[in-house]
């Protein structure tokens, strides 16, 4: 490990200079830093006894803990605190990781929601963590497809799948049982309501209770559209934990993931990321007020942006013991990386996004006329009948 500590640190540097040797030492080994271990990693300058006295000192502030009485020292999370904030602009990334993750992410497309689906994705698989990300809401969006699939008997579920790769369901219900040929009718009516392609041969009962049932649809969408009150949220790389030893029983993996629980509360870290404006940490007790479950976790939150204005940011969770300045630098050049890919999308497609606002329904501003007239009807597409 490459030395830490000038030829002479000045005495009031040397606790500091001893706390984050420890934290980068454990952070690499894992295992508790004993006086002798630190020494032979670039701190010669110092006695074992003097680093000893230093232990006792960090320990007592709270910096340090002992599992055993003749072990080496561990960090606590106040240590990982102290060493995230001095380290927040001293980020660690190698021209190697800058390559893979703009391979990764620099992408130009239409279809700039799914692109922010795949984004949480290959940052999960970036840092070896759970990710999340807050995006706008994308204008210009137009349903594109509509899948039907059976639940029950008198329930099915609706997938509905727009032209920026936004895929969402609604179940539909109704009191007549529906058979597999006439479900497949009904998927072929909703698409030809949508596109005007392909007419199904429907009986006037079936297409009475299909315009019924697609109204229905497109009423919950227009809502679920237009009254944009929250930011629309992406998770991924659960799994990602199960490789911590910190997360080796349910119970602990259970507590680390609480915080996923509440989405809410996710979108106030990432809010709290996009009023800062740049890399945000909070550690261990930092979380209480989010989730006292996940006290014994890290999170780590960045904002990207559009054209130079924040519209959305991401962040991932692990536990304590996790690679700060390494995970710093690799969330800075993906930030970098999506917003370059997201401005150059946006005005090559002509895109434009927002940010949720209470109270945004605009159905009679902007799409007037009833479900039933035959023009394009909100977010169909532009082939409708």
């Amino acid at each position: 490990m490459k030395s830490l500590t000038p030829k002479k640190p000045a005495k009031d540097q040397r606790e500091k200079l001893i706390l984050f040797g420890v934290v980068d030492l454990y952070l690499q080994t894992g295992k508790p830093i004993g006086s002798n271990t630190l020494r032979e990693n670039g701190f010669e300058a110092l006695s074992s006894a003097t680093i000893r006295n230093y232990f006792a000192k960090l320990e007592e502030e709270g910096f340090l803990k002992q599992q055993h009485s003749s072990g080496g020292r561990i960090p606590a999370a106040a240590a990982y605190k102290a060493y995230a904030e001095a380290h927040s602009d001293q980020p660690r990334i190698t021209s190697a990781q800058k390559k893979n993750i703009d391979e990764l992410l620099a992408k130009q497309t239409r279809e700039v929601a799914a692109y922010l689906f795949q984004a949480v994705e290959k940052i999960s698989d970036i840092t070896a963590c759970a990710s999340f990300l807050s995006a706008p809401r994308f204008d210009q969006d137009f349903l594109l497809e509509i899948k039907v699939v059976p639940i029950d008997e008198k329930r099915i579920l609706a997938v509905l799948i727009t032209d920026f790769g936004i895929i969402r369901t609604e179940v539909l219900y109704t009191d007549k049982k529906f058979s597999p040929p006439f479900l497949k009718r009904l998927e072929t009516y909703f698409n030809w309501r949508l596109t005007g392609i392909e007419k199904p041969a429907l009986t006037s009962i079936e297409e009475t209770l299909g315009a019924k049932l697609y109204k229905e649809l497109m009423l919950r969408h227009i809502v679920g559209y237009t009254n944009f009150s929250s930011e629309d949220l992406f998770q991924a790389g659960f799994s990602k934990l199960l490789a911590y030893s910190d997360f080796n029983d349910a119970a602990a993996l259970a507590s680390g993931l609480a915080l996923f629980e509440n989405k809410q509360m996710l979108r106030n870290l990432l809010s709290q990321a996009c009023q800062v404006g740049k890399i945000s940490c909070w550690i261990g007790e930092d979380l209480l007020p989010f989730s006292p479950e996940a006290s014994g976790c890290s999170v780590i939150a960045i904002p990207y942006k559009i054209n130079q204005t924040v519209c959305g940011a991401f962040g991932i969770l692990g536990p304590n013991r996790i690679p700060y300045r390494e995970l710093f630098g690799q969330l800075q050049h993906i930030s970098d990386s999506i917003s370059e890919s997201l401005t150059k999308s946006i005005y090559k497609f002509k895109i434009s996004f927002r940010s949720p606002k209470p109270s945004q329904l605009e159905f009679k501003q902007n799409y007037p006329g009833s479900l039933d007239q035959g023009q394009t009807l909100l977010l169909e597409n532009k082939n409708s009948f």
